[in-house]
This record gives structure tokens, C-alpha cells and sequence, in this order.
């Protein structure tokens, strides 16, 4: 088993060989969907007029966006449309937001001030707030998780509740933003919840705190089968996270990993992630502006997890998920059960903007080690294996107990094939 120095050491080892190639090979930084790099580190911190504010998105749409004929073609017209009606903030946020809306490209958006600060606490794995997960069924609010060691676990939350009011204020039929919004008050120390469970409702008064986020779990199956779920790639403590959880599981007969519900996250753990079972090969390949392509490769290194594996994927399954996931594919490492993926291979960075905003920008696609680009189309699984309603009533896991049979049976097989060599 891997000692604490021992594990510490090869996760600076691997991110220092990954900064390296990053550096040696491409002309940023690629951090995907939510990263920390600026082009100016003044730029953040840097008051601006509105219209300022305006014209520096413009040059940094035109200067990195992804597709320079579209870039090329849309973005002048709106420069000169807004050049003399922009007035306030919020002027500049309408205009640079129908600027990007011009592109057709969803994922590239203008960050807040609010929005920005979002984005980089993700980043850390921190909120502040109790540590429970929401949904909105049917216009109620309901609790899908709550974690553990949270306040809201020492106060007895638990997933299934309905929250009907926070401070107050009814939360029937608001949006999950607003009601987040109400919960994280920052001039509330505590806050105020009327819970709905079953046909008894009863009042909690939770004390907020800063809440650390664990973006992999992992647990041994029947003794035989390791277990992990990553549920996002955006931590930068999910590398580490998921050395650890791997090296629990090391002594098991195969290991599963489980994607399903993982939107995503920062483009580079995608890549530490599939590089620990891999060797001697392609991992992605990325088509900057003006066609560009980058591959990233696995590396030379001391470890690869050779055991049979298998991958679980459903449609929300996306981005830095179906980087790790097409790498294994492709590269027939791997078993791959579900459903089809999301389909999401485009590749954002986050511009630290004046005024602490940002712009979220999609300046590169990229494509699996057989070049397929799977945007808009998803990665189908080995595999077709659905949840079922019934499944949903009698809680259980159909695609999780598929791939467990699954690996059992390549074990077994395996072993039989050693013993007639």
C-alpha cells in the first residue's frame, strides 16, 4: 500500500510531468469549463467603465474563440451596434452576452461578479452554506442528498425532504438559484428551514460553515470488485482524491468507475484520471483555433492499473466524463455500460475580466484517440444497459449490478486461461 509520503510524491511527480507537457506543447493552459488563468494578473482586480468592459470582451472574444470565421464574421457588427448605448453595468452585460449569443455556442457565456466568484469556489471545492443537494420536482423542492459531517447532517436532514420555507420565504415554485441564494445569505450566520417529511413539518435552525466538497468515494464490492465514483472533475483536489480511493481498491480483482451524473469539471484531471490506467497511448487530441491539433499522450511513469475495468456512463455523463471514458474506450481498456453520453467536446477556459468578472469561453473541440468528434453525438456504450421504472420503485441498480456480473465473469475467465498456461 502506497504510504502518505508515497502517494503525495507521485501526485506531484504526475502533475509536474502534465504541467511540463502542457507547457512545452500548447499556447495555454487549458483548464476546462472553470480554470484560474488570466492573460493579465492585473486584469481581475482592475476597475473599468462599462463600456471599457465591453470593448476588452470584444478583443478577448476575437483573439481566442475557437472558430475565427465565426468570431470573424459576427462579433464586429455588435461592436459597432453598442459603441455609444452602453451606460452601466448592466448594459455591458446584455450587449457582451448577445455578442457570445451570436456565436451559437451555449458553453461560452459572460460571468457576473457573483457568477465569477461561483466559478472559482467550485474550483476549490469549498461553499459556504449547510450541505445539502436540491431538485426541483413539480414546482417542490426537494432534498436529493445530504452530506455527510455537513450541518445539515448533524441536524438531521434527509434526502426525501421537502423544504417549504427558508427565512420565511415560501419556496414553492421558485428556481433552484433563488432558493440557493436565500440558504447562502451571507449576512445570515444560520438559517431558517421549514421541512416537509412525509405529513409532519417541523422547523430547523442550521448554522452555516464552510463545507469542503470530496469529488470521489470509493468502496469494495463482495470483497472482489473496486468501486469508484468521481461525481465531479472541477476540484483540484480530485487528482489527489482519486490516488487515494484507487490505491484502496488496489487489491481488489477489477475495479468499476462510475461517471454517471459527472457533468464535467477542469479539462487536465480528465487527463490525469485516464492516463493511471493507460500506457503508450493517446488520451485526446485538441483542435485550438485555426485547426491546431494538440494530442495528449499518456505518461512514462511507475504505475498503470492494468486489472480488467469497467465504466458506468449515462446521459448526463459529459465533457472531462466522456474524455476519460472515449480514451478507454478507444483504447480498449475498458467496458463501457449505460447509457449514451452527453455529447459535450468542446473545451472552455475562464478569462478573468475588469471589475472581477469573467468570460467563459470555448476555445478548443477535441476529439477521442480515433479522432471522433463526439459533440452533439455522445459516446454509446459497450454496453446498453437502462434504469428501468421498476428499477426506480425498488431501488436498484440495474447497470451497476450488470457491470459487477460482467467483471466477475472476465475474472473468472482470466483465471481459468493463467491456470492452462
Amino acid at each position: 500500500m502506497l504510504s502518505k509520503h508515497a502517494k503525495k510524491q507521485y501526485i506531484l511527480l504526475i502533475s509536474a510531468s502534465f504541467f511540463l507537457f502542457l507547457v512545452l506543447n500548447n499556447p495555454f493552459f487549458i483548464k476546462e469549463e472553470k480554470t484560474e488563468v488570466s492573460l493579465n494578473n492585473e486584469t481581475e482586480n482592475e476597475e473599468v467603465s462599462p463600456i471599457e468592459l465591453f470593448n476588452d470582451s470584444y478583443k478577448v472574444i476575437k483573439r481566442n474563440y475557437w472558430d475565427k470565421h465565426s468570431a470573424d464574421n459576427e462579433l464586429y457588427r455588435f461592436k459597432i451596434r453598442y459603441a455609444n448605448q452602453i451606460k452601466d453595468e448592466e448594459d455591458a452585460k446584455v450587449a457582451i452576452n448577445t455578442m457570445l449569443a451570436s456565436l451559437n455556442d451555449p458553453y461560452s457565456k459572460f460571468l457576473d461578479e457573483k457568477e465569477f466568484e461561483e466559478q472559482n469556489t467550485s474550483i476549490n471545492s469549498k461553499i459556504y452554506g449547510i450541505g445539502i443537494n436540491i431538485a426541483s420536482s413539480a414546482g417542490k423542492i426537494i432534498i436529493i442528498n445530504v452530506i455527510k459531517g455537513t450541518p445539515a447532517d448533524f441536524a438531521g436532514l434527509k434526502s426525501g425532504d421537502m423544504i417549504t420555507k427558508v427565512n420565511g420565504k415560501n419556496v414553492q415554485g421558485k428556481s433552484l438559484i433563488q432558493i440557493a441564494t436565500y440558504i447562502k445569505n451571507p449576512d445570515m450566520e444560520t438559517v431558517n428551514m421549514e421541512i416537509m417529511r412525509g405529513n409532519k413539518k417541523f422547523i430547523k435552525q442550521i448554522k452555516k460553515t464552510e463545507i469542503k466538497i470530496k469529488t470521489v468515494k470509493s468502496e469494495i464490492i463482495d470483497k472482489k470488485i473496486g468501486y469508484i465514483k468521481i461525481t465531479s472533475f472541477i476540484s483540484n483536489d480530485t487528482p489527489i482524491e482519486f490516488i487515494e480511493a484507487l490505491d484502496k481498491v488496489k487489491d481488489t480483482d477489477a475495479l468499476i468507475l462510475d461517471l454517471r451524473g459527472n457533468t464535467g469539471g477542469l479539462f487536465q484531471n480528465a487527463v490525469f484520471v485516464a492516463d493511471l490506467f493507460l500506457k503508450d497511448k493517446n488520451i485526446v487530441s485538441v483542435l485550438g483555433r485555426g485547426g491546431k491539433k494538440n494530442i495528449y499522450k499518456t505518461h512514462d511513469k511507475g504505475y498503470v492499473y492494468e486489472k480488467p475495468m469497467a465504466v458506468l456512463v449515462d446521459s448526463e455523463s459529459a465533457s472531462a466524463s466522456e474524455i476519460v471514458s472515449g480514451a478507454l474506450k478507444d483504447n480498449k481498456r475498458a467496458l463501457i455500460i449505460g447509457t449514451k453520453t452527453f455529447g459535450k467536446g468542446l473545451v472552455q477556459k475562464v478569462f478573468p475580466m475588469p471589475n472581477n468578472t469573467g468570460l467563459n469561453l470555448t476555445i478548443a473541440r477535441y476529439l477521442t484517440p480515433l479522432d471522433i468528434d463526439i459533440n452533439k453525438k455522445g459516446i454509446k456504450p459497450d454496453y446498453l444497459v437502462q434504469i428501468t421504472k421498476e428499477d426506480q420503485i425498488t431501488n436498484t441498480d440495474s447497470q451497476l449490478n450488470f457491470a459487477i456480473k460482467t467483471l466477475q465473469t472476465v475474472v473468472a475467465r482470466n483465471k481459468i486461461a493463467q491456470k492452462a498456461n
